[in-house]
């Protein structure tokens, strides 16, 4: 779609926002069902006095329901702002659900260049006290003012969080957003942004390699008890790899174990992480924990979460087709 370039003082930074749907963009209807229906157009006023602010609509939907292919799509939108030399920063508008995955896929994508800001709403536009507005105001000065370097950040209530880190902890709150076990890496209190501190980012992809990031890669979650039927099923549809959302610091069931085994010695990787918030996955304990599935040939993923660690081994993929290689490409990635 069009970008529009309203008129603005002269000499002021300026910033394309890039819309997309979400909670932000969204209002009740006649039965109390929230959907989107904000266009670009009206969720951003142009008219800034502190910068000349660009619109931009991608799309208008639900976070919650974005295939892989509409993030990659997003990511190109970011790309293609970022590589315009009059582009300061960018800001991208989402819904909180699936926020952190496609700001992770952008920071994987995005090099150097503009800071490119996540934010959305957990209050629809039809709430008399709606975060949305103030949140988009807190990324529009963050992407005017932190310069390159920074990568893709999510901000919300005031919080600036680095996109590997940043994941959604609460259902409701507007303070929705948390980077457990680091924290944010800066903060917003009225105009004032304060950086703390600069992410280290190991080198990503080309987007241009990604295609519609459709290599298969399953999440596995671990429970109690659980028999590796979902490892096993997920073997059979024919995923490329695997990630384990493992118990503790990195272990599995004895039925997870079992199947995971037939998996790695089938050449399909697996990844693990830990179901715990905070703290990385290592593998620590033997007699079937996750020293004996590394000992297998598990990889396990530090300090990221199941769904980003799954983008991760998705991109690598689709990247790279020889697993080895794949696995060699997001090693760097893998840190505490």
């Amino acid at each position: 779609m069009s970008t529009s370039r309203p008129r603005t003082k002269a000499g002021g930074p300026r910033v394309r926002v890039i819309t997309t749907g979400g909670t932000i963009a969204s209002r009740p209807g006649p039965h109390g069902t929230v959907s989107v229906a904000v266009p670009g157009s009206t969720l951003v006023d142009p008219t800034n006095p502190d910068m000349t602010v660009e619109v931009e609509e991608a799309m208008l939907v639900h976070s919650f329901n974005l295939t892989l292919g509409q993030m990659v799509r997003i990511a190109a939108r970011v790309r293609a702002a970022a590589r315009d030399p009059e582009v300061d920063g960018i800001v991208v508008t989402h819904g909180t659900d699936t926020m952190e995955e496609t700001a992770y896929l952008t920071d994987l994508v995005l090099g150097a260049g503009p800071t490119v800001v996540f934010t959305g709403a957990q209050r629809h536009a039809g709430e008399p006290d709606g975060d949305g507005p103030r949140n988009l105001a807190d990324a529009l000065g963050v992407a005017a003012c932190a310069g390159p370097g920074l990568g893709a950040v999510v901000v919300m209530a005031g919080q600036v969080h680095a996109a590997r880190h940043a994941t959604k902890v609460h259902t409701r709150s507007p303070e929705a957003f948390g980077s457990p076990g680091h924290g944010p890496i800066g903060h917003v209190h009225g105009s004032h942004v304060h950086v703390a501190a600069r992410p280290v980012r190991p080198a990503g992809f080309d987007l241009d390699e990604l295609g519609t990031l459709d290599a298969r890669v399953d999440i596995v979650p671990a429970y109690a008890g659980a028999d590796g039927v979902h490892v096993a099923a997920s073997r059979a549809a024919g995923a490329r790899g695997l990630v384990l959302e493992a118990l503790g610091a990195g272990n599995p069931t004895p039925g997870l174990l079992r199947e995971l085994r037939v998996c790695l010695a089938a050449g399909v990787p697996v990844l693990v992480t830990s179901r715990c918030r905070q703290g990385p996955a290592v593998p620590v304990y033997g007699s079937g924990g996750g020293a004996t599935l590394a000992e297998a040939g598990a990889v396990f993923a530090g300090s990221l979460t199941a769904p980003k660690a799954r983008l991760l081994l998705a991109a690598a993929f689709t990247a790279c087709p020889d697993p080895a290689e794949a696995l060699n490409r997001i090693r760097p990635h893998l840190t505490w």
